[in-house]
């Protein structure tokens, strides 16, 4: 019988042994892996009249990214051509963290191995054209056609040009190309049609230039308020502020009749470094379209690679100019960032998060 409660208790001893080891808090490592390739910026600077200042040097501009200096990378003029000022094969990983870590989690800040090389960046700007063909412009749709007509063909200083169209849905009528005939061909075939579902598409025409690297820019010709989409125009801006695109909308007279249109359009545009104009003719069209022309030829495209920065969230971009004599000047671009996403990976012991910045 001895025997027996002996067996038993050894028995109950493993068993709440074993318990107590499987109840007992797990330690976990996270590591969590941030990659952050070049951040890229189209720099406007003009005087309070809106006359483009030129001549600028890298040393007359200062750029932080949450309060943190930034050293520039790249740095050119309008259309000419960009100059490397550091050695952008290498990051400095020794340089400690302004700001320290959560300490629940390991965050390494590194420069991704596939970044783009410099001749990929100093190509021009990538130009995506996003025509609205809904029932808004059964009137003056001719009128608009030839303006974009002539805007495609002035655009000298773009590598690549795509025409979209976009009702309820969206029409890649001519995707990303050089070849400016077949970008005018899609311009003549494009008829008026449904509804304005003017923000799904335009987040689709964001993702689209998202995947482009270097100068992207996105004009928006719209006629009217959005009266079909799902997606609010706070995302669209969003996202365009993280993957650098800059974005021009050409709205004409019966937009401002929709303040709430005008606003946004507004917003949405400054934020991103772009503008908005609203025409009351046709003639104000063109004229846009050449304002468009004439502001792409004389931005600053500034680059640089961010400094180690445990923030994974928002991150706010200052752009300014450097003496008493400059800082008079207006500056124009994007006012930050979100990291982007774009794969995530877990094993047993640890868990990897890979996020980057388009350019």
């Amino acid at each position: 019988m001895t025997k027996k409660y002996f067996v038993l208790s050894a028995s109950a001893l493993v068993f709440l042994c074993g318990l107590a080891i499987w109840a007992a808090p797990q330690e976990t490592e996270h590591h969590i892996r941030v990659v952050v390739d070049m951040v890229q910026l189209n720099v406007a600077v003009t005087d309070n009249k809106g006359n483009y200042i030129t001549g600028l040097r890298p040393q007359d501009f200062v750029i932080t990214e949450d309060g943190i200096p930034q050293k520039m990378a790249t740095f050119g003029e309008g259309n000419g051509p960009v100059r490397r000022l550091v050695d952008i094969t290498t990051a400095d990983s020794s340089a400690p963290s302004p700001h320290p870590a959560d300490p629940s989690t390991t965050a390494t800040q590194v420069v991704s191995g596939d970044s783009p090389s410099l001749s990929s960046i100093v190509a021009g700007a990538s130009v995506f054209v996003l025509f609205d063909t809904s029932n808004y412009m059964y009137r003056g749709f001719v009128f608009a056609q030839d303006a974009i007509a002539d805007f495609v063909r002035s655009l000298d200083g773009a590598d690549k040009i795509a025409f979209y169209s976009y009702s309820r849905d969206l029409s890649r009528s001519a995707h990303l190309t050089e070849d400016r005939t077949e970008v005018l061909r899609g311009v003549r075939a494009s008829v008026a049609g449904d509804d304005a579902a003017l923000y799904n598409c335009l987040l689709l025409t964001v993702k689209d230039a998202a995947q482009v690297i270097g100068r992207k820019v996105i004009v928006v010709f719209s006629n009217g308020p959005d009266n079909a989409s799902m997606v609010p125009p706070e995302d669209v801006a969003e996202l365009a502020q993280s993957t650098g695109t800059a974005i021009y909308m050409i709205s004409t007279q019966q937009a401002q009749l929709e303040p709430v249109s005008t606003a946004v359009f507004e917003r949405m545009t400054a934020a991103t470094g772009g503008k908005a104009y609203f025409a009351k003719s046709w003639r104000d069209e063109r004229q846009a379209f050449a304002s468009i022309r004439d502001d792409l030829g004389h931005l600053y495209s500034v680059s640089y690679y961010p400094q180690p920065n445990p923030n994974r969230g928002w991150r706010a971009i200052s752009v300014k100019l450097v003496g008493d004599r400059l800082k008079k000047y207006r500056i124009r671009t994007r006012n930050g960032y979100r990291l982007q996403p774009t794969r995530f990976a877990s094993g047993a012991a640890s868990e990897s998060i890979s996020q980057s910045v388009a350019q």
